[in-house]
């Protein structure tokens, strides 16, 4: 019988979706401020790449200070972090500064930093065979980011004389809101082993294929996804002329389809394993380039953006879930760090390159830009599965021939 989930993991969640709304109301409008006010058209995804790189640079100390002073310290000063950032961002829109917007941008990323250690606090309130469980739950909460961000972002931009402004204010108010719900959840922190062995350093940890192919579902999971959907926007809306309105619903529908499928896939880790899951979300991934390719209607942006939600998803919550049988107690922020490290390191490349690629080699070639990364998780796929065939053959003739 499954065990239940630890009412520590709903609250995780529901701070998961009122922390990562600013994320969400980046990916829809950065890029359109970034072409209103940057100094070149070539710069205006910069500030919404800054975001995923001030996440990407405070995975490893976000990690160490919790492993010094307990989970919920951390995540309540990175919550000030945000807090302070949504402010920032909308006094840039007060004063019209580029440069401004990208430091409040770089801020907001490195409080999501902290958001995305939530669902490693609550894979530790449940018992192993809910692990997979526990991990798509959390990002249950997505769902309400995906909705919430975009529409803080059109209910606030003409509050005030200056655009967009009223929106970042109502993200402080939400950020708020994050911070008086972590102060309810338990501080934990790292508990040593009894036998008090040291923990085993990087470089044999990444000796076991599991943790690669962890990692690396992970890290391509995140970085195709933002490589393509960083410059969606600003495609549909500048490019192809598609309304913002139309723009913000593809966002909305893309960002759910990253989260709706939490509500099984865990149960779906559980019934088929971790690699098939994996190979689902590469073939969803495939399929969004495929109708990404054909054409630029609002239907094929839509469904397309709705099939690269889908595959980050089925690809992240299965390498967040196998992670944890790569290490041991003592381990654990090491490999959750560096994890995460490269998880949104890959996704920082990703974004920064986007609004170039998307400028020098336009819609499609970025397109196939994305294809890249992708054939390189499946030939380790296929690496992996043969040499576990191979494997349980050599086991079957040694059985067979002691017999």
């Amino acid at each position: 019988m499954p065990h239940k989930l630890s009412p520590y993991v709903w609250l995780y969640t529901a701070c998961y979706s009122l922390m990562l709304s600013g994320t969400s109301m980046l990916v829809l409008i950065a890029g359109i401020i970034g072409s209103d006010i940057a100094p070149s058209a070539s710069l205006a995804t910069l500030p919404i790449a800054l975001a995923i790189v001030g996440l990407a640079l405070n995975t490893l100390p976000a990690s160490f200070l919790m492993s010094r002073y307990g989970r919920k310290t951390i995540f309540l000063l990175y919550a000030i972090v945000g807090i302070c950032s949504a402010l920032l961002a909308a006094y840039a829109m007060v004063i019209n500064s580029f440069l401004v917007f990208c430091l409040a941008s770089l801020g907001v990323g490195a409080g999501a930093a902290a958001v995305q250690q939530y669902r490693f606090a609550a894979m530790e309130m449940v018992a192993t065979d809910a692990i997979p469980r526990a991990a798509s739950t959390i990002l249950l909460g997505g769902i309400v980011a995906a909705i919430l961000g975009p529409e803080l972002s059109l209910l606030g931009k003409n509050l005030f004389e200056y655009d967009y402004m009223g929106s970042f204010l109502l993200l402080a108010v939400v950020y708020s809101l994050g911070f008086c719900l972590l102060l309810f959840t338990p501080n934990r922190t790292l508990v040593q082993p009894t036998d008090d062995r040291p923990g085993r350093s990087l470089t044999n940890l990444f000796k076991q294929p599991t943790l690669i192919i962890a990692v690396l579902a992970a890290a391509v999971g995140y970085g195709v996804m933002s490589f393509i959907m960083t410059a969606t926007p600003l495609s549909m809306h500048n490019h192809f002329g598609h309304s913002l309105t139309d723009t913000k619903w593809v966002i909305q529908s893309h960002v759910a389809a990253m989260y709706l499928p939490s509500l099984i896939s865990g149960f779906l880790i559980e019934r088929f394993g971790y690699l098939k899951m994996m190979v689902a979300g590469l073939v969803a991934f495939a399929l969004c380039l495929i109708i990404a390719f054909s054409g630029q209607s609002f239907s094929a942006f839509w469904a397309a953006l709705i099939l690269l939600g889908i595959g980050w998803n089925f690809l992240f919550v299965s390498g967040t879930a196998l992670l944890p049988k790569t290490y041991q107690p003592n381990e654990k922020f090491k490999v959750q760090a560096f994890n995460d490290f490269l998880i949104f390191g890959t996704q920082a490349v990703a974004a920064l390159s986007s609004g170039w690629a998307l400028m020098q080699y336009q819609w499609q070639g970025l397109l196939l830009l994305s294809v890249i990364p992708i054939l390189i998780i499946v030939a380790v796929l296929f690496v992996q599965a043969s040499n576990r065939r191979l494997l349980r053959n050599t086991e079957a003739q040694a059985q067979s021939s002691r017999s």
